[in-house]
């Protein structure tokens, strides 16, 4: 009798937290969205990155990135082809499940809790991609340009170090990660749902490139501190591992105590993400609408 009972119990706990399936197609979507991005925007992408880490003008850095030519422009391309693709395919794909898992597990949540718990959630998942984007800032740093031959050998040299080593710079990106994930899904919400309705759909296609743009941008520009610490501390190899507060410390100090030169390459940064989260959110909905349109 008592197995009986025990039995029927953790069958109705079961049905009653039924965990859901991921739904692959947001999976698709991401990455597809990621791929359109990146092949666009990683010229813009690697001034900036330039400019965080040493605070040099976009003119210099423009410079700086000809004088080297072409064959270096799309130098460490592979890393976040790599790492976003799958980063961003991560983050709405898994958005999507944590969405239905809190509304399985916790139905009395608000939805706005819910939903930003899930994209907190799913922030902190992507984290774990975070040796491409430390490899991507080695490759991405010219002082480096003879040390690593390409992707595979900076992975490969990076082991002598041991694994921490490939997530240096780890903090900085989970902090990002959480909090930028949950006002970029909140965010993205809100401003939809007060844009026009549009029936055509390249008017739609243009209201998801602004409502991306305008949300990726404002995250952009107030995570970007955190960006020029990260890079700081993604670009050394070997040595000891300075914490979050001590890194922000040591690059506050060398921009000579001033605010306004952890900004340097803010402008730049603001527009690649205006350029980068429209295409992506853009692409997103269309791949999304592409998947899902039911057939004929």
């Amino acid at each position: 009798m008592a197995s009986s009972r025990n039995e029927h119990r953790k069958e109705h706990f079961l049905d009653a937290y039924k965990i859901p399936h991921p739904e692959w197609r947001e999976f698709v979507c991401g990455w597809g969205a990621a791929f359109i991005n990146i092949t666009v925007t990683f010229p813009i992408n690697k001034v900036m990155f330039r400019q965080m880490l040493y605070g040099m003008h976009t003119k210099n850095a423009y410079i700086q990135l000809k004088a080297e030519g072409f064959h270096f422009l799309y130098r460490g391309i592979l890393p976040p082809l790599c790492q976003k693709t799958i980063s961003v395919s991560i983050m709405f794909g898994m958005y999507n499940h944590y969405q239905q898992v809190l509304n399985s597990m916790v139905p009395q949540w608000n939805t706005h809790l819910k939903n930003s718990t899930a994209a907190a959630a799913a922030g902190l998942t992507e984290a774990v991609l975070a040796p491409f984007e430390r490899v991507q800032m080695l490759l991405q740093d010219n002082h480096f340009n003879q040390r690593f031959r390409n992707t595979a050998h900076a992975f490969a040299e990076l082991r002598q170090y041991g694994f921490r080593e490939y997530y240096r710079g780890l903090t900085p990106i989970l902090l990002r990660n959480s909090v930028s994930n949950a006002l970029f899904f909140t965010l993205r919400e809100e401003i939809s749902h007060r844009m026009p309705s549009q029936d055509h759909w390249t008017g739609k296609l243009i209201s998801d490139f602004c409502c991306g743009a305008m949300v990726g941008a404002f995250i952009s520009t107030v995570f970007y501190p955190v960006n020029v610490v990260k890079s700081h501390m993604q670009c050394t190899v070997g040595g000891p591992f300075n914490s979050l507060w001590k890194a922000s410390r040591i690059v506050y100090e060398e921009r000579e105590r001033s605010l306004r030169k952890m900004f340097f390459g803010v402008h730049i940064n603001y527009t690649r993400a205006l350029i980068s989260w429209g295409i992506i959110n853009a692409s997103y909905e269309m791949l999304r609408n592409l998947l899902t349109k039911p057939p004929h």
